[in-house]
């Protein structure tokens, strides 16, 4: 039992690393963006990192949440 919290902790902490990596991404993309003549290859692999990122907490959040009753 102590190694189920232990490890939902683990998936917990993992998972506001990626929501934290997530909203930092999002500030530099609003930041390259507001710059025209900006680096577009570059904005173009933050969006595509911050979907990626997306997707992974959408995973992890359906495997942290308790499954609903019958």
């Amino acid at each position: 039992m102590q190694d189920d919290f232990e490890e939902s902790a683990g998936w917990a902490a993992a998972l506001e690393s990626l929501k934290t990596e997530h909203r930092d991404l999002d500030t530099a993309i609003a930041a390259l963006a507001a710059d025209p003549p900006g680096d577009e290859l570059l904005l173009r692999r933050l969006k595509k990192r911050k979907l990626s990122l997306k997707d992974r907490i959408a995973y992890m959040e359906r495997l942290l949440d308790p499954p609903e009753p019958a």
